[in-house]
């Protein structure tokens, strides 16, 4: 993770268990310029439901959040306001 996606996160209110989750469950959506968003969709959601179970009831407010990864490192983090675009 990159300085600038660590201070976001703390700035945003993003921790790193959604960052953790975010790599392993999300959805990874091509962004056009050489990088990929990584975020929750319903099918996401579905996957980390039958991992976590009940917890996911608790964590509801946070998977809104996003990551952009260039390779193998997160590069920023945030919370989506709006639909991500497909290319």
């Amino acid at each position: 993770m990159s300085q600038h996606a660590s201070k976001r996160a703390q700035q945003r209110g993003v921790p790193p268990l959604i960052i953790d989750l975010l790599i392993q469950f999300g959805t990874r959506e091509y962004d056009g310029r050489g990088a990929e968003i990584c975020f929750f969709d319903h099918r996401a959601k579905k996957r980390l439901q039958s991992y976590a179970g009940g917890l996911i009831s608790n964590l509801s407010e946070q998977l809104d959040a996003y990551a952009v990864i260039s390779g193998e490192e997160v590069i920023t983090v945030g919370t989506r306001l709006k639909r991500v675009n497909r290319v």
